[in-house]
């Protein structure tokens, strides 16, 4: 591993980089915070498919693809005087340390007694509401545009940091089955925009579950379409290998091939 100069001087190293790109090459110069955005999302992306599956390497990589757009953006801001990445750093360094008193105590108090990381968690919420320039609401720091299964999951972790959640996480299952019967309820009634409501409660609450259980709904789901995607894969090579067309196939059979492909793994 590198020590802390190394690490500083590669910083500065990019920060050269980027000051060059910017100024001589054509792409780069014509860059604005738009243009990159969807970028930035594809980069994000596939960091966390990296995460996903532990691979180092491309994890080092990817990441090195987030900081680059990082960078890119702090540039962008300093040429328009808005803030350069030295602000980004002190900004971020001020709100770590205020966010953590029982690390960095104020001056003159004592430092916090919180030895969880629930604890922590809590504290976390409650001193962002206190920030001058905090969210004036507990879930208005949520950004509009995170897809729903992660927009559901963070509204209810951000619930639960100022105490409205289950007293004991297995009385959620009680509100799942409720959920259900409501949506079947709908289904029976063939009344398809109650039932799409009453089904997006199902979601909500399974979400709920699986935060009070410790589970990534999101990683969850994401190791279940790579686990189909793969058996289906086998499903449909294997039938090719043979000449036949998946449709041409019954479910019967079709499932037969499944079962091999789940015993492979």
């Amino acid at each position: 591993m590198h020590s802390k100069k190394e690490k500083l001087e590669a910083f500065g190293r990019l920060l050269d980089v980027m000051d060059t790109l910017r100024d001589k090459c054509p792409w780069d110069r014509k860059q604005t915070y738009e243009s990159l955005r969807s970028n930035t999302i594809e980069e994000t992306y596939e960091l966390c498919d990296a995460l996903l599956h532990r691979d180092d390497k491309n994890i080092c990589k990817e990441l090195g693809d987030v900081l680059l757009h990082i960078v890119f953006y702090a540039k962008i801001g300093s040429e328009e005087g808005a803030f350069d990445i030295a602000d980004v750093c002190n900004q971020l360094c001020d709100k770590l340390i205020f966010r953590h008193p029982h690390v960095y105590p104020p001056q003159g108090e004592d430092k916090a007694d919180i030895s969880t990381a629930e604890g922590v968690t809590e504290q976390w919420e409650q001193l962002k509401t206190m920030e001058k320039d905090g969210n004036k609401t507990v879930l208005s720091g949520i950004p509009k545009a995170l897809p729903s299964l992660i927009k559901a999951y963070r509204i209810q972790d951000k619930a639960r940091g100022i105490g409205f959640d289950w007293e004991k996480r297995s009385q959620v299952w009680d509100k799942v089955k409720e959920e259900i019967h409501e949506f079947e309820s709908e289904i029976e009634n063939k009344d398809k925009e109650k039932a799409t409501r009453e089904f997006g409660d199902i979601l909500f609450s399974l979400i709920n579950a699986a935060r009070l259980y410790h589970i990534n709904p999101d990683n969850a789901l994401e190791y279940t379409n790579q686990k189909f995607t793969q058996r289906f894969n086998y499903l449909e090579e294997h039938t090719l290998k043979k000449g036949i067309q998946l449709k041409e196939l019954t479910l019967s059979q079709m499932n037969s091939i499944w079962e091999e492909a789940k015993h492979r793994e």
